[in-house]
């Protein structure tokens, strides 16, 4: 298939590497002239790809037209530029490309809708939208990590077409679901987690408490998933606790390494600066928290990490706060006696 990518941060050229491997004509694009001049001189991306060379076969541009052509087209650019980047697409595609997104994230622009929302709204409702999301490090599928992911969409016959574009018998694997809901939602809100896990991290605190804020973290990003409409189900499987799992234990993670740093004594937007990369979980816990508010779906976690983020709370306020709310049970069941 020609394949166009939008995007030549890591997790782009990582996938755009993939695609080439599997036999596709793949084009990379950027916006930014600088970067595509760099990209095509040094074929590398040494910031964040150390050591990994760009086949000479992937192209590198920044003219959208070829877009056109394709017969599949792959979003991987930053979440503030999905929006603006669909808009420019809608002029160029033609109906019924699939248009696959691997960004995760919400749509803070548009009420905090899912991504694959926006890029639905920005086409015109005129092609099959899917989202590949899972517990991927571009670091690894870069240099062929066994790796699982998911390619979920609406449209069966798109998430089965994403399938087979990416998957391959050696280093990736692709599974497909229907409930696009639940695998966006575990992709953006994730980053919370991780963001806190790195500030338990950062505390000194110990395994025991970093598996309880991951655990009771999960539950209730599934409450509010399900509220949203999502599967229950979807958040044991790769979008889910699969991704929670890579991102709150690498350091690969930007998330982690900004939680780490205010654990031990940064504010967020200095934890934020010193990372130097887009840090999505502040951004998702400030979505997860209104969204939460909205649907009066109790999130005790996100709320004590907005209070962290954004008011400034000490980490261990907000750690005495969550251990002294009030006893219940694990589950909602109703016990006979």
């Amino acid at each position: 298939m020609k394949v166009f990518v939008l995007g030549t941060g890591g997790w782009g050229i990582a996938l755009a590497m993939l695609l080439h491997q599997n036999g596709h004509e793949v084009t990379s694009w950027t916006y930014l002239q600088e970067e595509c001049d760099l990209l095509l001189r040094e074929r590398a991306h040494e910031k964040l790809l150390p050591g990994v060379h760009i086949p000479e076969g992937i192209r590198i541009t920044t003219d959208m037209s070829g877009a056109a052509q394709a017969d599949l087209i792959v979003m991987a650019v930053p979440s503030f530029a999905v929006a603006s980047t669909a808009e420019q697409l809608a002029a160029i595609v033609p109906a019924g490309t699939v248009i696959v997104n691997v960004g995760k994230g919400l749509d803070s622009g548009h009420g905090y809708c899912r991504f694959s929302q926006t890029i639905d709204r920005a086409m015109g409702g005129r092609n099959p939208v899917v989202a590949l999301t899972g517990p991927t490090h571009a670091e690894e599928v870069a240099r062929n990590v066994p790796t699982a992911i998911v390619a979920a969409s609406a449209s069966r016959a798109a998430a089965e077409l994403t399938q087979s574009a990416f998957m391959n018998d050696h280093s990736f694997r692709v599974y497909t679901s229907a409930d696009i809901v639940g695998c966006e939602l575990g992709g953006a809100f994730k980053n919370i987690i991780a963001l806190g896990a790195g500030i338990s991290d950062g505390l000194g605190l110990g395994d025991n408490s970093k598996a309880a804020f991951m655990t009771r973290g999960l539950t209730e990003i599934a409450r509010l998933g399900v509220t949203l409409g999502a599967k229950q189900e979807t958040f044991a499987g790769l979008s889910g606790v699969g991704d929670l799992i890579v991102t709150c234990c690498s350091m690969h993670s930007r998330n982690r390494r900004a939680g780490i740093l205010i654990g031990k004594g940064a504010t967020a937007q200095q934890a934020m600066r010193e990372v130097g990369a887009t840090v999505e979980g502040y951004y998702a816990t400030e979505a997860g928290y209104h969204l939460a508010k909205q649907q009066g779906v109790s999130m005790p976690i996100t709320e004590a990490m907005y209070e962290v983020l954004y008011h400034d709370l000490p980490a261990q306020e907000a750690i005495r706060m969550l251990l002294g709310r009030p006893r219940r049970g694990e589950h909602e069941e109703v016990w006979v006696r």
